[in-house]
């Protein structure tokens, strides 16, 4: 009994020590490529440290989860932590958990989930990330009877939508090689308190190479139906406009509370998008119908109420100009809403 101990158990090192050769030789080529030398320290853990932090992976502990991955709270060291563990599909799974720690190893800004490290020693590496601990930007405005917050007010959201502006205009002037996020949405959006959001999930992220307008990913197109940008679609090619395209997908989620897919069919048969619900609720003078009830509230839409919310709109449908050209850039973008979440 003790000899088929002892042979599992050295079966179990010998396997922990061809996945943390495997993934870190894999790691430090996605590391080479992606940050242009700099130091970036990763601290490592152990597969039992964070199977023991999140109590085996209790899916009680799960803050968001994704079709490739799952983020659990976990409890570390006498701290609260993040864990996001992938299913373990390598063919779809394994490019997009080492883009992540590539690119969220580089990130230092307030509203970026911070990394601060991962397991080698499984099949796919496991990430730690800082705590999080109210949900994702969706759950707050896609499902708001299902949060145990106080109301979701439009001074909250300019606030997120100000400072996640901010983070993506920081990804894209902030690196020698621009950063495309290629998903931008509600769902890659945590809160670590309340209304502190943090910016989250590297997966897809890409780098324009240096002296490049825009970078092609082997002619795939990568993103959320409805984010994507018409160009990027049309052609494969993304840059930073592209990132301003769902930026501007996301401004109208936040508003309206309903996801850009959304469709309503009218008298005519017709079935609109959110972007073409909300222009033609403006052409109509019926701005106030699209607009998310808790933003309206009791008091209703005063003048100066509507006149900001107009601007925010107008905003987000510049965004979404079906030209890149005709899109401002983030930097741009931050500033409108940062004067717009001024003037509330």
């Amino acid at each position: 009994m003790s000899l088929c101990l002892g042979t599992s158990e050295s079966s179990k090192k010998a396997e922990k020590r061809k996945f943390m050769l495997k993934n870190g030789k894999f790691l430090l080529q996605k590391l080479i490529a992606s940050c242009n030398g700099d130091y970036n320290p990763i601290q490592n853990f152990t597969a039992q440290e964070l199977k023991a932090a999140t109590n085996n992976y209790d899916p009680e502990k799960v803050i968001t989860k994704d079709l490739l991955y799952k983020l659990y709270k976990g409890f570390l060291q006498d701290r609260p932590i993040s864990v996001m563990k992938f299913g373990g599909n390598l063919n779809s799974e394994e490019y997009c958990c080492f883009n992540c720690i590539a690119f969220a190893s580089q990130m230092s800004h307030k509203n970026i989930l911070k990394f601060v490290g991962c397991c080698l020693e499984t099949e796919l590496p496991i990430l730690v990330f800082e705590f999080v601990a109210c949900g994702t930007l969706a759950d707050r405005i896609h499902d708001p009877n299902g949060s145990q917050l106080e109301p979701f007010l439009m001074k909250h959201r300019l606030k997120v939508a100000m400072e996640i502006a901010n983070a993506v205009a920081y990804l894209h002037v902030g690196f020698s090689r621009p950063i495309v996020f290629r998903d931008i949405k509600p769902s890659t959006i945590l809160f670590q308190e309340q209304n502190v959001a943090k910016f989250f999930d590297f997966c897809v992220a890409i780098s324009i190479p240096e002296g490049k307008t825009h970078v092609n990913d082997n002619n795939k197109v990568i993103g959320t139906y409805g984010f994507i940008a018409p160009e990027y679609i049309s052609t494969a090619n993304c840059n930073e406009k592209s990132d301003v395209y769902s930026f501007g997908a996301f401004l109208l989620e936040l508003l309206t509370g309903k996801r850009i897919s959304y469709s309503s069919c009218f008298e005519n048969g017709e079935e609109y998008f959110l972007q073409e619900l909300v222009m033609k609720s403006i052409e109509s003078n019926s701005f106030k119908e699209i607009v998310d009830p808790i933003i309206v509230g009791e008091e209703g839409l005063w003048p100066e109420k509507e006149k900001q919310l107009l601007s925010y709109t107008q905003l987000a449908i510049k965004c979404l100009s079906k030209s890149g050209q005709d899109r401002p850039t983030m930097v741009q973008v931050a500033k409108q809403l940062r004067q717009l979440h001024k003037s509330i």
